[in-house]
């Protein structure tokens, strides 16, 4: 008999704006608040992003934070000064105003770093990414390449003691210790985001762990983008998609 093909997976119901009031609103950055780009900089954060999530907040009592892969100065410096933030997945906090808390960056870190240079210079299309206590070596530039970048990472990670964050076209390496999940568990315990119901709003495989941290505590998850197996409860078909939605939560919350 001929091999069944495997049903597809269905669609997530869309969430209603409804379920913002009363939220502590967790949001990943790429791919989420803004389009994918080819290159890491290639990211422009626009004044209307910033005022959207600016009044959202204000309706949340401050119960909004940004969790992402990105470090914390990186965010800072596409606008996101005055938000609380975890960057660098889960490994670095600040809020407003506030010096980063994070780890020292590792000298095996530089190591890493060097190792992906050498691997990338000979590899047009692969980027390596410089991040304050992490680094990142992306193939969407050469898509042929991911296979071998992923041997590559993995084997880097067992010999430094490092973990692998995997990512849409990147591998990252970085302290282990914490992920997107550990870091709203982290912040849900204090102010400003205690109180409030845990919704976790992300597109890539690393958010997995902020949807699941989110419903363990009573919460939800929103997936950006295609369907897949999810912790999420909800989707949201892309970028512009979730910018209507944040809208919608702030003309819905009194």
């Amino acid at each position: 008999m001929p091999e069944t093909a495997p049903s597809p997976l269905p669609d997530l119901p869309s969430p209603s704006p409804a379920l913002l009031i009363g939220a502590a609103l967790f949001l990943d950055f790429d791919g989420t608040l803004a389009p994918i780009a080819d290159t890491p900089d290639g990211v422009h954060v626009d004044g209307e992003l910033i005022d959207l999530l600016a009044a959202l907040r204000r309706k949340l009592n401050g119960r909004l934070a940004i969790v992402s892969g990105r470090s914390i100065t990186t965010l800072r410096d596409f606008g996101f000064h005055d938000f609380l933030l975890a960057g660098t997945h889960g490994l670095e906090f600040a809020a407003p105003g506030e010096t980063p808390q994070a780890p020292a960056r590792l000298p095996a870190i530089d190591a890493v770093e060097q190792a992906f240079h050498l691997f990338a210079d000979t590899r047009p299309g692969m980027l390596v990414e410089r991040k304050s206590i992490s680094v990142g070596l992306h193939f969407r530039g050469a898509p042929d390449c991911g296979e071998a970048a992923g041997l590559l990472a993995h084997q880097l990670a067992q010999d430094h003691g490092l973990a692998v964050q995997a990512g849409k076209m990147l591998f990252e390496l970085r302290p282990g210790g914490a992920d997107k999940g550990s870091a709203v568990t982290h912040l849900m315990q204090q102010a400003p985001m205690a109180g409030g119901t845990p919704v976790f709003i992300g597109d890539d495989v690393t958010d997995e762990e902020g949807f699941a941290a989110a419903a363990d505590l009573g919460g939800h998850g929103i997936l950006v983008g295609p369907a897949r197996h999810t912790r999420a409860a909800f989707g949201l078909e892309q970028v512009a998609a979730v910018r209507h939605y944040l809208a919608q939560g702030v003309a819905a919350i009194i």
